[in-house]
């Protein structure tokens, strides 16, 4: 006589409960988006706006500390 062992971790049920358990979420999108593709001009200010911020944040900063 052939005794049959039911795995139970390839149930459908077993899975759907186990994916729910934290919960089924999306994909968490990347920090930054990538600028592959945009307009060159619109990069090249983005990136000088930028610099010009972080050099006002420093600026700031040496106010404060003195």
């Amino acid at each position: 006589m052939v005794i049959w062992v039911f795995d139970e971790t390839i149930s459908s049920w077993h899975r759907r409960r186990s994916a729910h358990r934290n919960g089924i979420t999306k994909p968490k999108g990347n920090k930054y988006a990538s600028m592959k593709g945009v307009d060159p001009k619109f990069r090249r200010n983005a990136r000088f706006a930028a610099q010009g911020s972080q050099k006002a944040v420093r600026e700031a900063r040496a106010a404060k500390a003195e």
